[in-house]
């Protein structure tokens, strides 16, 4: 039987995450100012009209990537673990997403085009490091009110956070200076950050 109407919320999920896909391939292949909505319409098989309803237009589309890619660890800061523990689970899914090949190429056409389209830049931003540090300031925050951390700015709690665990490693990947780290390495070098990290922070008990 052939189905009418508004596809099912699972549908329209499958269609958005095919969408995403073959724009993700495509943007790694011809960057972002070479590359045309008709193009990635075609490759996804959706019509113009679904890319400009769903994302507005072709940064909004590019910010989508960064969220669903954002998504990964965003979710991953659980308020049920303990302190450490919770911060450890998100800075491994952290580093994991952000040292991946594709993640690496993403943001070097990102720093490359970004002068010229500064909408890319905007949304890069907003869809991945804002949106990460509200979540751990918000984190921080709570963790402030439970008596665990000093009462420092949240913000700047989340800052310095993500700043201790990226590290200057992160620059070295970037320029293909070094090997995209296995899980082994992840584990180190995420809980020496964290580790570090907490010294400055945690209340004596």
């Amino acid at each position: 039987m052939i189905k009418c109407g508004r596809p099912s919320k699972g549908d329209e999920q499958q269609s958005r995450d095919r969408l995403l896909d073959a724009a993700l391939q495509l943007f790694l292949e011809h960057g972002y100012g070479n590359l045309s909505m008709e193009t990635i319409a075609r490759d996804a098989r959706v019509s113009l009209r679904t890319i400009y309803n769903q994302f507005g237009g072709k940064a909004g589309l590019f910010g989508a990537l960064i969220r669903r890619c954002s998504d990964q660890f965003i979710g991953s800061l659980a308020d049920e673990l303990e302190l450490e523990a919770a911060l450890v689970g998100f800075a491994r899914q952290f580093l994991f997403q952000i040292t991946r090949p594709d993640v690496l190429r993403m943001r070097a056409i990102l720093i490359g085009e970004s002068p010229r389209f500064p909408d890319l830049a905007t949304q890069f931003y907003e869809q991945g490091p804002r949106r990460t540090l509200g979540v751990l300031a918000q984190y921080f925050s709570r963790q402030q009110q439970a008596g665990r951390i000093v009462d420092i700015d949240p913000d700047f709690l989340a800052d310095q956070f993500i700043s201790a665990v990226r590290g200057e490693r992160l620059q070295r990947l970037q320029l293909g200076l070094e090997p995209a780290p296995d899980e082994a390495q992840i584990e180190s070098w995420v809980r020496q950050s964290v580790g570090l990290f907490l010294q400055g922070c945690l209340i004596p008990r």
